[in-house]
């Protein structure tokens, strides 16, 4: 239960805090929303992987080819259709779409943005898999074919990305224009974005809000004191301690759904973390149950496989206990790998979100009882991913969701060909993973395909890239005159930014 706070606390506490002014009550404007975001996003790039708050205000302001709809398929954008062509290729035809700058959404952007992304010195989030086009081809403006090295039956659900909106080919330099519901209209670094509806959107109707102010609540109690107190209409990242007492208050509303996950990744590039044995050590000493209680109030179950839900048809009850807690296996995984007198190393997470600095102690004191002794590194959120992405970390607490809920959704968490990126392992060899998982998208076959992934599973159990810890549940909190505003279901919560465009406040 989150203690009641007053505005004049809710002031002192603000002012306390280094990145964030108080900006005043709830807009007053007919039609404007205001939304407390968990985190001022570092960056809004486009096409990089600058965290879920970034993420979210990219779905204010761009839109891909393709993205998902409220029960989570596959809708178009600004692709009304798609096909497949053969094996080796797939068309997309555009529909009537105007970016934010006036000009013709067309084939020639769509092209523009995908030699953009894969280009040698990018740093796109998508670069990787945007190598696996061998070509795209724009017979007309308002026709794309993406000829690919090899079948890719996962080429459309790329295309719904986050990190994959189309771009104007004419935008400036560091200046990205989109064709989203949403313009940005000015920003306050670290402490508040505006946007203004976008009149030339290409679906008629929408948005239905004039503007969105976003404003940049980093500490989890103020954010929810906020809209208990009526200054903000919507609350991403519901602390899980207060989601009895907003699902409680009359004047607000829960939407919760179960689809993020916690789980731990390690510095394989260096010993102790590049022996699989003592990654599984690891996995093994942690009692998820616990965790559960501990850090989501109960909220959550344990993951003790391959974030691949229950309900997906590609999901293998046989690993389900894969990594189930067992600390006689620990011991012994860690005296075959040479350090069965223990091991002394550090622990990363961030102390900017409570269910990652409750995870990180909780984990600490169960991994400690099998001699894996860890100090904590506890930043702030930006300072996290930055040493996430450098690689600066024995061991680290990471929380997220699938990119889809398609098994490739999860290939960016446990390839280790892939740049590096704060989201996964760093330095952890997966030769036999990156296979499998090329294989899956090669696989047109369903059958065949879930074959494959639980051959998959099967390795990652074996070499753990990562080790799951625990599902939780990912809520967004809101005044009852909030409408239109969906919390995307499983893997795809942190979507639900999509839903915007349809959003209305009273």
């Amino acid at each position: 239960m989150v203690m009641s706070v007053n505005r004049r606390s809710l002031i002192a506490g603000a002012a306390a805090l280094p990145f964030l002014r108080m900006p005043g009550a709830r807009a007053a404007t007919p039609g404007v929303l205001t939304f407390g975001l968990s985190a001022p996003p570092a960056a809004i790039q486009p096409w990089a992987n600058n965290g879920t708050a970034a993420a979210t205000i990219k779905l204010m302001i761009h839109r891909g080819l393709v993205s998902f709809d409220p029960a989570g398929n596959l809708r178009g954008e600004l692709a009304e259709s798609w096909t497949r062509e053969g094996d080796h290729a797939w068309v997309f035809k555009l529909r009537d779409a105007k970016f934010q700058n006036g000009e013709k959404v067309t084939s020639a952007d769509v092209k523009w943005t995908i030699e953009q992304i894969a280009a040698e010195k990018s740093t796109a989030y998508f670069r990787n898999e945007m190598q696996q086009i061998e070509k795209v081809e724009t017979p007309d403006d308002l026709t794309v074919r993406f000829v690919t090295k090899k079948p890719l039956a996962t080429l459309p659900i790329w295309m719904a990305s986050y990190h994959l909106p189309i771009c104007s080919r004419n935008s400036a330099k560091g200046t990205f224009v989109g064709a989203g519901p949403f313009v940005l209209k000015e920003q306050e670094r670290g402490v508040s974005i505006d946007l203004e509806a976008f009149p030339g959107y290409y679906k008629k109707g929408l948005p239905k809000l004039k503007g969105i102010r976003v404003i940049a609540y980093a500490d989890e109690n103020l954010r929810v004191a906020a809209l208990q107190s009526g200054d903000i209409d919507l609350i991403e990242y519901v602390p899980w301690q207060a989601m009895t007492a907003i699902s409680d208050n009359p004047k607000l509303k829960l939407d919760a759904v179960e689809g993020a996950f916690m789980f731990l990744v390690f510095n394989g590039s260096k010993p102790p973390f590049n022996d699989p044995r003592v990654r599984r050590a690891v996995g093994h000493a942690i009692k998820r149950d616990e965790l559960v209680k501990a850090a989501f109030f109960g909220r959550g179950a344990a993951l003790e496989h391959l974030p691949i839900a229950d309900s997906s048809a590609f999901f293998n009850p046989e690993f389900k206990n894969g990594w189930a807690y067992d600390p006689a296996m620990s011991k012994k995984l860690l005296a075959e790998a040479g350090f069965a007198s223990g091991i002394t190393c550090s622990l990363l997470s961030t102390a900017q979100y409570g269910m990652h600095k409750d995870t990180a102690e909780v984990v600490q004191q169960h991994i400690a009882a099998v001699g894996i002794n860890v100090t904590l590194n506890l930043p702030d959120w930006a300072t996290r991913v930055a040493i996430g992405n450098r690689g600066q970390y024995d061991m680290a607490v990471m929380g997220t969701a699938a990119d889809s809920n398609d098994p490739d959704g999860i290939a960016a968490l446990i390839d280790g060909s892939l740049s590096p990126s704060y989201v996964r392992s760093f330095g952890v060899k997966t030769e036999k993973i990156t296979e499998l998982l090329a294989a899956g998208r090669a696989e047109l076959d369903d059958a065949k395909r879930k074959a494959i992934y639980r051959d998959l599973e099967k390795v990652a159990i074996e070499e753990a890239p990562l080790v799951g810890l625990t599902w939780r549940s990912q809520g967004y909190g809101m005044r009852k005159g909030v409408t239109g505003f969906q919390n995307m279901p499983g893997a795809l919560t942190f979507y639900s930014g999509l839903t915007f465009e349809t959003a209305s406040v009273d």
